[in-house]
């Protein structure tokens, strides 16, 4: 056998090991950033203040009353804390008028990645990041690694269990991040 016919082969099998290295790994999603900019199903809330006006009685009692809520409902909510990248945002169990459940990310910020997931899990967001690989309900794909981004719930999914929603990169088994969800 020729030298030439021995080089051509090593080349050959070291293209096609490239080939499938770079699907796999995906290195360049490490330094590109996908950006949604879905609406939110309950908008940003603020708190501001009022300074008392000239006149006005500090102890004059304020009454409000307010009516049964006619729009989405904030259930549970918590803000992103990192695993094995940094991540930043928070999460928000939205019930609609209609009775459907969404989650929705506001401000998320995190790396990007390949095939990576949203996960409601039954495990606390305090948990260990190896956890987070079971007793979960997949959303689906991660729409982007920036902004805000609502995602449908499954109507079967029984509420009592969800404690947490994660980020995770299925094909290397990696949490990117992961928020409690606390009762709103």
């Amino acid at each position: 056998m020729s030298k030439r016919v021995v080089v051509v082969g090593v080349a050959g099998v070291l293209v096609v090991a490239l080939a499938v290295g770079l699907y796999l790994f995906q290195p360049w999603r490490l330094i590109t950033d996908r950006t949604a900019d879905e609406a939110l199903l309950v908008p940003v809330t603020t708190t501001t203040t009022t300074p008392a006006t000239v006149g006005s009685s500090a102890a004059a009692p304020v009454t409000t009353t307010s009516a049964a809520p006619t729009g989405p409902v904030a259930l549970a909510t918590g803000p992103f804390r990192s695993l094995d990248y940094t991540t930043s945002g928070s999460a928000t169990l939205v019930r609609t008028p209609d009775g459907k459940l969404a989650v929705q990310f506001e401000g998320l910020d995190t790396t990007d990645g390949p095939d990576l997931h949203v996960y409601l899990s039954d495990k606390a967001a305090d948990s260990p990041e190896a956890a987070f690989d079971s007793g979960f309900t997949n959303l689906g794909k991660l729409k982007a690694n920036r902004g805000n981004q609502v995602y449908e719930v499954p109507a079967d999914i029984d509420l009592t269990t969800v404690r947490s929603v994660v980020i995770w990169c299925v094909r290397f088994s990696e949490g990117f991040g992961v928020a409690p969800l606390e009762q709103a």
